[in-house]
């Protein structure tokens, strides 16, 4: 595929001088930078192919060369749009940003010397979740709040295009440098523009929708995946969905704050669920089949004849996935005996009768393992 004519990709003219050549590359880097579009390939190349024109015609020679012969006028030039990674554009453009590598600062909402870019501030909602939805994941959709771009203006603030030109103080730098005389002899400072507030630009006329700010309160419906597994308390962050930032600036994150709703029967233990079931006396003696819910559903478990009060039994990865893991926590049951508060006279004689049976002595064995021994093995 042949390659792109440098002017075009600049979006500047044959005549265009430095100070234009510097301003169109330094609004595309803003606009492609990978913190602000991160993940999307397109954005990155679109980022170096603009440092590749950058390279050639901010050079008077090389672009002297390029104007008589072409690309292949520089064919040396080693830059080549992708021979170069992130931190080697940024060493050689330092100006560009008010040096050093803007990853440490440039996009941060800070200036370091160097044109300001805005963030946008961080939002923070909250997600109720039932047990059912922690444990399998789900897609939600939450209608949020918050700062947008103004549509009349884009962002800029501007009442139309010619409504802001490059600062006249700084030169669109967005810093301004200062040479002190001192006992040691001169010092150079670097500091934020005052006019333009390290911009770059100044607004000559407002935008009469947002009144210069470029930003709006409107609503955005946003979609998410909660894995499975999350717990109370629990933060996920959507870089890029809180609140847009003025000038084109990068929007803040929405933190995303998990809140449990507690189930009706079950609890939660880490990755366990639990669930006290409780059966008579007679159940327990004789052994009976009961219903119990899951996070699934319901499921059908058998009580062996001779159930102690306290035994705990397991259903192997019922529980609830540990996050980003195959391991799946167990349901335990707790089955409690139910001891009756009140009998009849009729079940009083039957109990009576019952009491001094052999069978209804209690004749703990060596297999009949103590609550200790009990709660030590569920913790194992």
């Amino acid at each position: 595929m042949s390659k792109r004519d440098y002017y075009d990709i600049l979006g500047v003219s044959r005549t265009a001088d430095a100070a234009e050549i510097k301003s169109a590359y330094r609004k595309l880097a803003i606009k492609f930078h990978p913190d602000k579009n991160p993940g999307d390939k397109e954005a990155e190349e679109n980022f170096k192919e603009a440092a590749e024109a950058y390279e050639i015609l901010s050079n008077p020679e090389k672009r002297s060369r390029y104007d008589q012969f072409g690309h292949s006028g520089n064919s040396a030039s080693g830059f080549g749009g992708g021979g170069m990674n992130m931190d080697d554009i940024f060493s050689q453009f330092g100006d560009i940003f008010g040096g050093g590598n803007p990853f440490e600062g440039f996009f941060g909402g800070g200036s370091r010397g160097g044109r300001r870019v805005q963030k946008g501030t961080n939002l923070r909602i909250k997600v109720k979740l039932t047990l059912e939805e922690i444990a399998n994941g789900i897609e939600k959709k939450v209608k949020v709040n918050k700062q947008i771009h103004c549509q009349t203006c884009d962002g800029t603030g501007a009442k139309d295009k010619s409504s802001f030109h490059t600062c006249n103080t700084c030169g669109g730098a967005g810093s301004v440098r200062r040479v002190t005389n001192t006992i040691l002899g001169q010092m150079q400072t670097t500091s934020t523009c005052p006019t333009c507030n390290g911009e770059g630009v100044e607004v000559t006329a407002k935008c009469t929708s947002c009144k210069g700010e470029g930003l709006v309160r409107g609503e955005e419906t946003i979609t998410f995946n909660i894995p499975a597994g999350v717990s109370e308390g629990m933060q996920l962050s959507m870089s890029g969905k809180g609140n847009a930032a003025a000038r084109g600036g990068i929007p803040g994150d929405l933190i995303i704050l998990v809140e449990e709703v507690q189930h009706e029967t079950l609890k939660r233990d880490g990755i366990n669920v639990i669930y006290d079931l409780y059966i008579n006396f007679a159940d327990a003696a004789l052994g009976t089949s009961v219903e119990i819910p899951t996070i699934d559903g319901k499921a059908k478990i058998k009580i062996e004849p001779g159930t102690q009060g306290g035994k705990i039994l397991r259903l192997k990865g019922k529980g609830i996935p540990e996050v980003n893991s195959y391991h799946k926590g167990d349901q335990l049951v707790y089955v409690n005996v139910w001891t009756p508060k009140a009998v009849s006279s009729e079940e009083r004689e039957v109990l009576e009768k019952l009491k001094d049976s052999a069978n209804f002595r209690p004749q703990p064995g060596k297999s009949e393992k103590s609550f200790f021994e009990r709660i030590k093995e569920y913790f194992e």
